[in-house]
């Protein structure tokens, strides 16, 4: 880290430019130029004011720019680090998210933060084509890549289809590879949406106020029957969502 603080010398606090912008071009020259990596964490705004010896509110302000001009990321209770190209989920295939992150030479982990029964409201029993109040298993997890946060899962799973369930544990293993080992899907429906995330949301996921996410909805059908409903929330920052495919696979229609 002090290495990085080093390449700061160049601050010039007698210079017309405004001291946050002189801050701001030093971080995206050493970025650009390949100096500082992706997902190389940054000093803190404690360690940059006392190293720089200026207010925290020029850190803030050059740190809140590049964070939306999307050269470096900020996740909350960890830090600043180096923006990494957004990780790029697909819309027509099934994939394990764990599969995803360590095939990219990263590592996955996760974290259950409910597993237990529900009862379907009128919303959740439509999707999963049952009636109100049927008791559904219901996983609330986060997903983590080197310790960052990049989707938050609401899994509903209809008990008389998957009645292992609740015995598994989500913290070993996931969610997406454990059902795939039980039925192959027959058809599969995805919704995606752009949204603002509630409070909890952004704790779990550890984003700003007013970052966006994308949100990717998914039904999973055999044998006729919904078998789980899935809401997979995804930083916008840190994740895309896309599909490549053979035109001749689809039905071009009017």
């Amino acid at each position: 880290m002090k290495a990085i603080l080093d390449s700061f010398d160049a601050i010039d606090k007698s210079a017309p430019q405004p001291l946050y912008q002189q801050i701001k071009n030093t971080i995206h020259d050493k970025v650009k130029n390949g100096e500082w990596k992706a997902g190389q964490k940054l000093p803190s705004e404690n360690e940059l004011v006392a190293a720089l010896e200026v207010s925290r509110m020029t850190i803030h302000r050059a740190l809140r720019e590049l964070t939306q001009e999307g050269l470096i990321n900020r996740v909350h209770g960890l830090g600043s680090f180096v923006a990494e190209a957004p990780r790029h989920a697909s819309l027509i295939e099934l994939k394990d998210i764990a599969v995803e992150v360590t095939q990219s030479g990263k590592q996955h982990s996760s974290r259950v933060l409910a597993l237990d029964t529900k009862q379907a409201d009128e919303t959740i029993a439509h999707n999963m084509q049952v009636p109100t109040g049927t008791t559904l298993y219901f996983l609330h997890a986060v997903h983590y890549q080197d310790d960052i946060p990049i989707q938050l899962e609401a899994r509903y799973v209809n008990p008389d289809l998957v009645p292992e369930f609740l015995q598994q544990d989500f913290s070993r293993t996931t969610s997406t590879s454990f059902l795939l080992k039980q039925f192959r899907p027959e058809e599969m429906e995805h919704i995606v949406r752009a949204i603002i995330p509630d409070a909890r949301a952004r704790d779990a996921l550890r984003i700003e106020p007013g970052e966006p996410c994308l949100q990717l909805s998914r039904r999973t059908w055999k044998n006729d029957r919904v078998v789980t409903y899935v809401t997979l929330t995804y930083p916008s920052s840190r994740y895309d969502l896309g599909a490549r495919y053979a035109v001749n696979d689809f039905q071009m229609r009017q």
